[in-house]
């Protein structure tokens, strides 16, 4: 069997400007290192993330127990259509194993959200076994933030019936200590700096297929809240689509999709469903400022609303340190934007494939967006506006979260390399090498172990001529047939493609799983 893969090839290098000797020894003074984690909601996995070089230093499983999880809910009548459901109306088709993850102060654990399994878990990060397992009081985890201190995790939880609401749950022991009240489907958590505040929102029924304008009140109740983060109570609590009225932008989603907070936390800009842009939000004076609106590609403006993904036109948005920029995932529009805050004036980033997340670097220089439709991370830089790095994770990725983990599981970072304020976009004649990914489809009735043996024939090819030509072994994994296998390209411009040669039964299914790895000169 064969497939052809065109692979467009993004030559991207790091470009040193001083040493970091003083940097990478004084993160790892304290026994942690900095670095980004990336969750692959249908892989089922979170890929832990070198900063700055973006290496991958680990793949966690994040649900080791999955076959007990799936059984156990198999045997239950009345948790089987909610399985069912998340997995063909909120998953498209996948199981959703992770939708948000957070670290430990200390390192070691890593606490995951599972909505296909309604569940939180603790993870170990060194063994990747579970700590503690926490179903929420519902039928659907999502979203999460975890307190300053470590201490509280509060994840939202979405019930078949009666009160949707928020769980917050002891990180230490994995025990319920409290709850607070949402609208239908809660979505997005954040705490303030200091620990204080939660702001909440919650994003209605967007699974339904009822999105037109006219049949609006079927999306059920949509607040956003600000919750005293100690006793729980709702502080405020508003209605997003009578604010966005006030201000003279009537007919608009009161569904508060992602948020940002600036630096002093009076502002707050804010993503509606079926929206092309956000919205900024005066705190101080509960009132709508502005709405920034951002192009619709043509191919864009021709869907209908029912085919937006789950009520998303744009989902993810994050601001830089200096409080001076945002950068915003326009989900259906596949690009990332810069977007300056003075004036909204922007600048588009096409990058091919549906964005699903943005989140900022912990100095605040750089955002990196979640390329969920071919599986790989864009870094921008705040400063120059410009797509500085791609790297290749898993299946779907969602949720990044920068984190600092221990040295003594993932070691200590290397002496010397780039700082992360250092990086910029060159574009280099030699991109280092390219990776290749892909599983094998096996006919009905073959299993696993027949039919995940053997090696898939590779070539690397520019203008017709086999540049690169190598093998990979198929495994088994989460049930499924995978290979890879990373390409040295030598130098010169032009398209790549790959192709892929299978002498046993199945259909090879390859895929770029990066445009260009990662690599220090």
């Amino acid at each position: 069997m064969r497939k052809a893969l065109a692979v467009a090839v993004t030559a991207i290098t790091m470009v040193a400007g001083e040493s970091a000797f003083a940097a990478s020894t004084g993160r790892a003074a304290d026994g942690l290192r900095d670095v980004l984690i990336v969750g692959n909601n249908w892989d089922g996995t979170a890929d832990v993330l070198d900063v700055p070089s973006y290496e991958r230093l680990r793949r966690i499983d994040v649900a080791p127990d999955r076959a007990e999880r799936v059984a156990e809910i198999m045997m239950n009548p009345a948790q089987t259509p909610f399985y069912l459901f998340v997995q063909t109306q909120v998953g498209e088709g996948h199981d959703q194993m992770v939708d948000d993850m957070y670290a430990s102060k200390d390192g070691r654990t890593l606490y995951v959200s599972r909505p296909s399994f309604a569940d939180v878990v603790a993870i170990d990060m060194a063994s990747g076994k579970i700590v503690w397992r926490r179903p929420v009081r519902g039928v659907r985890s999502d979203h999460m933030a975890i307190s300053p201190d470590g201490k509280r995790l509060v994840v939202s939880r979405a019930v078949a019936s009666g009160a949707n609401g928020v769980d917050v749950i002891d990180t230490a022991t994995g025990e319920f200590a409290g709850e607070f009240p949402s609208g239908d489907t809660p979505h997005e958590n954040n705490f303030s700096r200091d620990g204080s505040l939660i702001y909440h929102a919650s994003i209605g029924r967007n699974y339904t297929p009822l999105d037109e304008p006219s049949m609006d009140a079927t999306k059920g109740e949509r607040v956003f809240e600000v919750v005293d983060a100690k006793s729980l109570k709702v502080l405020k609590k508003w209605n997003m689509a009578d604010k966005l009225a006030e201000a003279g932008h009537p007919g608009m989603s009161a569904a508060v999709r992602p948020m940002a907070l600036s630096p002093d936390e009076r502002w707050l800009y804010f993503q509606v469903s079926f929206f092309h842009g956000f919205v900024e939000f005066d705190l101080a004076n509960e009132r709508v400022t502005r709405v920034a609106e951002l192009p619709i590609p043509p191919e864009t403006a021709k869907l209908r609303r029912d085919e937006y993904i789950l009520d998303s036109a744009h989902h993810g948005i994050a601001m830089n340190g200096a409080g001076t920029k945002l950068c915003v995932a326009g989900t259906m529009s596949n690009y990332a934007a810069i977007v300056h805050r003075d004036d909204f004036s922007y600048r588009i980033h096409p990058l091919g494939a549906r964005t699903y997340w943005a989140t900022s670097s912990a100095d605040g220089n750089y955002c990196y967006v979640s390329v969920a439709g071919d599986d790989t991370l864009a870094v921008f830089s705040y400063d120059t506006e410009q797509e500085v790095a791609r790297v290749p994770v898993g299946d779907h990725p969602q949720r990044a979260r920068t984190a600092r983990v221990s040295t003594a599981i993932f070691g200590a970072p290397p002496v010397g390399r780039v700082a992360a304020r250092k990086l910029s976009l060159r574009a280099a004649r030699r991109p280092k090498g390219v990776l290749l990914t892909g599983r094998l489809l096996l006919p009905k009735g073959v299993g696993l172990a027949q039919g995940c043996t053997g090696k898939v024939r590779l070539d690397l090819r520019r203008g017709g001529k086999v540049i690169a030509r190598g093998a990979a072994k198929l495994q088994p994994r989460a049930g499924r047939c995978v290979y890879g296998r990373t390409f040295a390209t030598p130098a010169g411009k032009g398209r790549l493609t790959a192709h892929a040669r299978f002498a046993g039964n199945g259909t090879l299914r390859p895929r770029l799983a990066g445009r260009a790895l990662v690599r220090r000169r």
